[in-house]
């Protein structure tokens, strides 16, 4: 079964730069790049099933790139937890694609991001003037927008940080689950193995979620107000995006309301919206119909080349 390699870039940084760490698939000269970044409290990881069917599926070579966010996964971590925001996590987005261009240069690149990887996404793809290789051609938007439910962020922020101390993997993906429901079906051997990444060894003994507790810190700091203010920034950034844009939602999400996914239909680059019922805060693109949703959107133009060559 095919495997990622693991890489890592040097980011600069107010205190003195730090790596990233990030998961590759495929190969590393293709044409085409994909960038997924995961969740808040997530890893690169957590992309495996995505990836893995990316570079099958696709008609020519692929390169998929998973990166850890600082203080998730292989990552380092920063001394001031205050750097745990998005401008300091778009800044090392840059590192990576002028690393990534560096290597073998970037003629399509493609961005996949879900929750915070999102958000991560709006800003790399909607702020001007940034040293991009080259602009954002698709955007997929998991589970996230401009405005983001308040009590959903309240949810988060009741176990964010709290990263524990297990005896094995079943038993920290156990305790995972408990607040991870809203992911939507899963097997047990699914979500088992999404846990696999999401722990590290303890010096003691044992294991223990592979983040940053650290993260939690700045997060903390939001209010209500702040997180509205915040919003017109987002739409903002969102109304300046020029990429082709797939919103995936949680029919159930608490975090991306209807409403707020609907006027993302309407407004900036009027993204294409699908729904995937039973399941909340966030899709994790393992289930089949969110793999095809997310392919069929990341390589519909080399299919459509292939049709229109066709007899």
């Amino acid at each position: 079964m095919t495997e990622p390699t693991l890489n890592y870039v040097s980011c600069p940084g107010a205190s003195g730069g730090h790596r990233m760490a990030y998961w590759q698939w495929g190969a590393a000269d293709a044409l085409q790049t994909i960038v997924c970044v995961h969740g808040l409290s997530r890893q690169g990881r957590d992309f495996d099933v995505l990836a893995r069917a990316l570079v099958a599926r696709s008609a020519r070579p692929l390169r998929v790139v998973c990166p850890d966010v600082v203080g998730r996964g292989r990552s380092d971590w920063l001394p001031d937890p205050m750097g745990y925001q998005i401008p300091a996590y778009v800044s090392d987005m840059l590192a990576l694609l002028a690393q990534l261009d560096g290597q073998a240069p970037l003629a399509t690149l493609d961005w996949v991001g879900t929750s915070m990887g999102g958000l991560i996404g709006m800003a790399v793809a909607g702020t001007p003037g940034l040293p991009l290789p080259v602009p954002v051609r698709r955007l997929l938007l998991n589970d996230v927008g401009p405005a983001i439910g308040w009590q959903a962020l309240q949810r988060i922020g009741t176990y964010l940080g709290q990263t524990g101390s297990f005896d094995s993997v079943q038993q920290a993906a156990d305790a995972m689950w408990a607040i991870s429901t809203s992911f939507g079906p899963h097997t047990p051997q699914q979500w088992l193995t999404l846990s696999q990444a999401m722990v590290r060894p303890l010096p003691e003994g044992g294991l223990t979620l592979h983040y940053d507790p650290a993260i939690a810190v700045p997060f903390r700091t939001l209010t209500e107000e702040s997180a509205v203010q915040g919003s017109a920034a987002l739409w903002q950034l969102y109304e300046g995006i020029r990429a082709q844009v797939l919103l995936t939602r949680g029919a159930q999400s608490d975090l991306l309301s209807h409403e707020t996914a609907q006027a993302m239909t309407q407004r900036g680059p009027k993204a294409r919206l699908i729904e995937f019922e039973g399941v909340g805060h966030a899709p994790t693109f393992v289930l089949n119909d969110q793999v095809e949703a997310a392919a069929s959107f990341l390589l519909e133009e080399e299919h459509h080349e292939e049709s229109r060559g066709r007899p």
